[in-house]
């Protein structure tokens, strides 16, 4: 049969725009349709936004430091409009730069909304295409929860568009995009509390990591309360009141819901073409991406695996090798390092202590807290914190965790060790670079009782 497509991606995000990218290199032909702005989450609302907020938000303890070294200035202004606007164009530049690489690349843009009609039969405003393959790439959503009031609160992707910024504000939620907003608006001035209902900040996470970060946060001047939740919102002239599960009330000028995403699959006619969803919506696919239906695959958030941007790209190379590169490449998500973006920062890579444990049984635990050198000129208390996991039988360094500024760019180098199963003796053997914080993951010798 004849089609019009070999790939029909739903999606201009990270993941569905580098499988069409690379795809059409491959010589096949390729639509995108997508019905906002390309880019997804990533570039519009969440990581490329948030991480230039998170550099805003870090100046204030900057300049605090910079007195320490004998700089002085006049009192810091902030202006939120200035921020938003130099965000804004900086958004747009990186919509142009994805639209341009499928336009380069030969791909077909389609504007608006696409629905699956069969397995290669895709509807989109009225008209119908043909494809061999079809991509579902079309993320996730926050979702805020069932209870009285939740309207007046907003998620992290209104949180980037705000006319002004509030005095006193409210995060709930315990996850990273949690502490990464409790951190942005604490250093950007705002009064802000981070209440959430479990007993542990970033749950997945190794538990001494997440328990530490509260503590940062706390010494930062967020209020931290765990083991509570908002039961209701009202309104009251400008303030939100906001009454918690524990009875207590308190208000504040805004309230922000972290609490989980949702796979945007609604709508998508999925089940009517046969493609088998999980309870959360999301699509579940094998480990070539490929649904219960052969012609219709999904990468990304959509599939509810390991929502990362780079895990989303990666899914989409892998997925065109497999369909037409000649080279099936299964997903890999083993050691995948990440990093939060609270102040201050955590990344990690591999397993958790407790993930470990489980795993093999007898571990080794390496770790070390202290003050930087920046941070030894000044009154400052800020810890780094950094550990590490080792599989007691083979001394594999299985897990590396770090708290502490830029613990992303570090962990970036570390994971490449521990992706190649580099031993705690090969750690040990590299030379370290003095003075650096980075040098304490090769010089660690005592291990933990």
């Amino acid at each position: 049969m004849k089609y019009d497509y070999d790939l029909f991606t739903i999606g201009g995000g990270s993941g569905g725009v580098r499988a069409s990218r690379f795809s059409a290199n491959l010589g096949a032909r390729v639509a995108v349709a997508e019905s906002g702005r390309f880019g997804g989450t990533c570039v519009n609302v969440g990581c490329i936004p948030k991480k230039l907020f998170s550099y805003a938000a870090h100046f204030r303890d900057d300049l605090k430091d910079a007195a320490d070294f004998g700089w002085s200035a006049s009192e810091p202004v902030f202006d939120w409009t200035k921020l938003l606007a130099n965000k804004d164009r900086e958004i747009d530049r990186l919509n142009g730069v994805y639209e341009r690489a499928l336009v380069n690349a030969g791909a077909s843009i389609l504007r608006g909304h696409a629905a699956v009609l069969d397995p290669h039969c895709v509807s989109l405003d009225g008209k119908t295409f043909t494809a061999k393959h079809i991509l579902v790439a079309t993320g996730s959503w926050p979702q805020k929860p069932d209870i009285s009031g939740s309207e007046l609160a907003i998620t992290s992707n209104e949180a980037f568009h705000l006319d002004k910024l509030p005095g006193r504000a409210l995060v709930v939620g315990g996850g990273y995009i949690a502490v990464e907003f409790a951190s942005i608006f604490n250093g950007l001035g705002v009064q802000t509390a981070l209440a959430y209902r479990g007993a542990q900040l970033l749950r997945g996470f190794d538990t001494e990591l997440g328990r530490r970060l509260g503590e940062e946060m706390a010494r930062k001047g967020v209020a931290v309360t765990l083991n509570c939740s908002p039961a209701g919102l009202t309104k009251q002239g400008k303030s939100l009141q906001v009454e918690f599960n524990d009875n207590s009330h308190q208000s504040f000028d805004l309230v922000m819901f972290a609490t989980g995403r949702k796979p945007n699959t609604a709508g998508l006619g999925l089940e009517a073409a046969g493609v088998k969803l999980a309870a959360d919506g999301a699509i579940v696919v094998d480990n070539y991406s490929k649904s219960s239906v052969d012609s219709i695959h999904a990468i990304g958030d959509v599939t509810n695996r390991l929502n990362l941007t780079p895990v989303a790209t990666s899914e989409g190379m892998a997925l065109a090798k497999t369909l037409f590169g000649g080279k099936p490449t299964p997903v890999d998500h083993e050691n995948v390092p990440t990093a939060v973006f609270a102040h201050p920062n955590l990344a990690t890579v591999g397993l958790s202590e407790e993930k470990a444990r489980e795993r093999h049984g007898k571990v080794d635990i390496y770790k070390t807290a202290f003050r930087s050198l920046k941070h030894t000129m000044g009154n400052s208390e800020e810890r780094i914190f950094m550990k590490l996991v080792v599989d007691a039988a083979s001394q594999r360094v299985v897990g590396a965790h770090m708290l502490g500024p830029d613990a992303g760019e570090v962990i970036q180098g570390v994971a490449i060790a521990v992706k190649l199963g580099a031993t705690k003796a090969q750690f040990d053997a590299t030379i370290g670079i003095h003075p650096t914080a980075a040098e304490e993951f090769v010089t660690m010798r005592e291990k933990v009782a």
